[in-house]
């Protein structure tokens, strides 16, 4: 279950992200989608019902074997090309491509989550559309950065969490902070493409460039731009030309370098940019069986004690799970705009009907 503070989701501008997130999840019938099955609301909370994935996210996974094989790694990331490519066809971008929101499920198989960062490009997927709906009464506030339809881009003086680097021990260092940056109120730019950054406008291709560098720190073990913080990530992400870079210890195949370099380059000239077949019949993948790839056996299967086992995921973060859900207190008198407020969570809650919701069912 994932709850989100209405408060919250005004004081940060966020009421589009909202909406989008909750629109994938429930327009979504693909098994490379987390699938939702309730989403619901009370005065204070938003929430989603989802699916439990028990085999974790690649990042866990990253994590624990700092590097994968070129064929593991081409397994992964075929799986997520048809996953981002699914999202595409039902008109959606993710803009937030990253290990952390690529989970597995009990057979190995990946599966995206955590739209929050999404957009179809439908009004009720626009912040302007709320603040012209709530007539200029809620104001967004981006704190110490600038927003841009929600999407948060970094300002030069932000506190980030210090990394320090060098050629040696750059991936136990990177390995040691993964989790820190991943959960942190900056977060990490590492995976999010130049054009994000630079609000002229953007389309899908936006999601291969997260892919290729997913793709890269597969392979090599960071992610292509990691740095001392996030405004230098960002810094280096913006200079990608010069800063692109691959370690003369860790040995490529031409063909990986190949296709990272075609994902992580100008959206022009990016794979992926007019057909997701562009990517697909690269010569990375020859072999790679598209139809049948979730039926196939994963090179990572969940060894698992029972359906809710969590021993694949972090046990920090199952620490911070509450013994007794949080008590609100419903009695309080709503302030003046509360029920004006409300409008902009209209038409959230949704349940899902196996036997209706499936394509020729009847």
């Amino acid at each position: 279950m994932k709850t989100l503070r209405k408060a919250d989701m005004f004081k940060k501008d966020q009421l589009a992200h909202v909406k989008a997130e909750r629109d994938v999840l429930a327009e979504s019938e693909s098994p490379w989608v987390v699938q939702l099955f309730y989403s619901f609301q009370d005065p204070q909370y938003l929430y989603l019902i989802m699916e439990f994935l028990p085999g974790g996210d690649l990042m866990t996974m990253l994590i624990k074997y700092d590097t994968f094989s070129e064929d593991v790694t081409r397994f992964y990331i075929a799986e997520c090309v048809l996953a981002i490519e699914d999202i595409h066809k039902m008109g959606f971008i993710h803009r937030d491509i990253k290990p952390d929101n690529i989970l597995i499920d009990r057979e190995g198989h990946i599966k995206l989550s955590d739209f929050g960062l999404s957009t179809g490009f439908h009004k009720t997927h626009d912040s302007q559309f709320y603040q012209r709906l709530l007539d200029g009464q809620v104001k967004g506030s981006s704190g110490n950065s600038n927003t841009h339809d929600g999407v948060t881009t970094l300002s030069a003086g932000m506190d980030a969490i210090n990394l320090t680097f060098s050629s040696k021990d750059k991936l136990a260092t990177w390995k040691k902070n993964r989790r820190t940056l991943a959960y942190s109120t900056v977060g990490t730019p590492d995976y999010i493409a130049p054009e994000i950054f630079l609000q002229q406008g953007y389309g899908q291709e936006c999601d291969w460039w997260s892919l290729g560098a997913i793709m890269f720190e597969c392979l090599v073990g960071y992610p292509p731009f990691c740095s001392e913080n996030a405004h230098e990530t960002y810094r280096k992400i913006m200079n990608w030309r010069e800063q692109l870079y691959f370690p003369e210890d860790v040995h490529l195949t031409p063909d990986a370098e190949d296709l990272i370099r075609r994902l992580i380059c100008s959206p022009e000239m990016r794979l992926g940019r007019h057909s997701v077949h562009e990517i697909m019949g690269h010569p990375f993948f020859n072999g790679v069986d598209w139809a049948n790839i979730r039926r196939m056996d994963s090179p990572f299967v969940p060894q698992l004690n029972s359906i809710t086992d969590t021993s694949y995921f972090p046990t920090e973060d199952l620490e911070k799970v509450p013994d007794h859900p949080e008590h609100h207190d419903y009695s309080v008198v709503e302030d003046a705009n509360s029920k004006q407020k409300d409008l902009a969570f209209v038409g959230y809650t949704f349940k899902r009907f196996e036997s209706l919701t499936k394509r020729n069912a009847l």
